[in-house]
């Protein structure tokens, strides 16, 4: 409740949703009142099913706090709660009497109180605790409760004030896999967009990293000059870079590029940037070749054309069109035999992940993409 009053946000506790009841309308409202004031949870989650109830319906903490103490303290200070039902304030026959008399003749013993009633619900829930903890392992601060209740308060105060990294599902961490020319930049172009996402395409992050002549530049450069693959501790490092920064972190991120093969996914995983959001674009070869190899650039302006869909404006700008090395049929079988090799692997470690027919328009693509992102995570039948 202090809490709740110093930062202005909404105390949510089993009682009060159980015991109320509220219209329609109100309840509309209180959910958006929540949205923009923030809540405080409290008591929920009872159990692991619950957390991770919680988990896919998309309400995750952005800090949790579990405060201890001895059982012996917690029975003492339980047996002498008195409630008042007019305010909800919680005061004690022995350490917060209120000297206002009024108060003390309104105050009620809460249910469940005794010694034995008690001990039964530490039991049970030092049952639970334990199983509910792993489920919030960077956000999780444990406080002393067996001190007086400002020095709690203003521990608990300080560190719900500190900002942290965080793994809520309602911070968009998106990965998009698929095959060379299956839409990945389109989709994460309309997804930046949209939903204010930072677009990191792999390539292109090694590409700007050596133009800024950076730490991480100099040690990629030797690799594009010769042609060759960087090597995957160089482009965790430029991309662990980039995903603690500030606006990653914010506002999410679409990740493309990377991970390519299931060392790489495992890598991004034990570095902390675990997406929450996977989808995999299939696109048959031959539609990725109608759509790579009449691909042209002119030379003259940089502009880009499209022999089928956006065919040059005349016969001397066609003449004129070259195509990257890259766009070749040979390297585009190449890559996209790659890809389809390790794509199980990659679809079995993400097995939560949403497959969708990359081989149509690419705004209804976006469509599913987007129901993919805004829905609970589909749950597999076993």
């Amino acid at each position: 409740m202090w809490l709740c009053k110093h930062l202005n946000s909404n105390l949510i506790t089993k009682e009060n949703l159980l015991g109320k009841d509220f219209s329609y309308l109100a309840e509309e409202a209180k959910k958006h009142l929540q949205v923009y004031k923030g809540w405080v949870l409290d008591g929920i989650p009872e159990r692991r099913e619950q957390a991770l109830m919680l988990q896919t319906l998309g309400l995750m903490p952005k800090h949790v706090i579990v405060l201890n103490a001895p059982d012996t303290v917690l029975i003492e200070r339980n047996v002498g709660k008195r409630i008042d039902p007019v305010t909800g304030e919680i005061y004690h026959t022995t350490f917060d009497w209120p000297p206002e008399s009024e108060i003390q003749n309104r105050l009620i013993e809460p249910d469940g109180i005794s010694e034995i009633e008690t001990a039964k619900r530490l039991l049970e829930y030092h049952r639970n605790i334990i199983r509910i903890l792993p489920s919030y392992p960077k956000i999780l601060k444990q406080i002393s409760a067996d001190q007086p209740c400002v020095d709690v308060f203003y521990q608990v105060l300080s560190y719900v004030q500190t900002g942290h990294r965080s793994n809520a599902p309602f911070t968009p961490k998106v990965l998009l896999c698929g095959p060379l020319g299956s839409g990945k930049s389109l989709q994460a172009t309309l997804l930046a967009q949209k939903y204010g996402l930072v677009n990191i395409c792999c390539g292109q992050l090694l590409k700007e990293a050596v133009a800024a002549k950076s730490n991480f530049g100099e040690l990629i450069q030797p690799f594009f000059e010769k042609q060759m693959t960087v090597p995957d501790s160089i482009i965790t490092k430029a991309l662990a870079e980039r995903l603690d920064q500030q606006d990653c972190i914010q506002k999410g991120w679409v990740l493309h590029g990377f991970p390519r093969d299931l060392d790489q996914a495992q890598m991004l995983n034990n570095m902390g940037y675990s997406p929450n959001r996977v989808f995999f674009l299939n696109v048959p070869l031959d539609s990725i070749l109608e759509r790579l190899t009449l691909r042209r650039t002119d030379p003259v302006t940089g502009e880009r054309f499209h022999l089928m869909y956006k065919p040059p404006p005349t016969i001397e700008v066609q003449a004129r069109l070259l195509q990257n090395p890259k766009d070749s049929e040979e390297h585009i079988r190449l890559q996209t035999d790659l890809f389809y090799r390790n794509s199980g692997d990659l679809e079995q470690y993400y097995d939560w992940a949403i497959t969708i027919n990359g081989d149509q328009d690419p705004y209804t693509v976006f469509e599913y993409i987007e129901s993919g992102i805004i829905n609970p995570l589909p749950k597999k039948v076993t």
